[in-house]
């Protein structure tokens, strides 16, 4: 699963294969907690971050949708810059 972004301790992660599951949605680290954050909604799907982590998160997808949904559509990597 490659890397997209670092940022303040949390790693973004989206799996590249062709089996997976909608809805379009991306994979967070942070420490020993994991989340599974849609990407439209920014929603937490699954997972256990602590909020402020959550909310760094949030602002970052919100601020990269659009790149985010065209790695999911496309399943080429990009690395995107980290949340300032």
């Amino acid at each position: 699963m490659p890397t997209v972004s670092k940022f303040y301790g949390i790693t973004i992660k989206i799996y590249f294969q062709q089996s997976e599951h909608n809805p379009p949605h991306f994979h967070c680290i942070y420490g020993d907690k994991v989340g599974v954050i849609d990407m439209q909604t920014h929603v937490m799907l699954e997972g256990d971050l602590p909020k402020k982590a959550l909310a760094l998160v949030q602002e970052w997808a919100g601020k990269h949708k659009e790149e985010l949904i065209k790695i999911w559509n496309t399943q080429e990597f990009i690395e995107l810059p980290p949340l300032e």
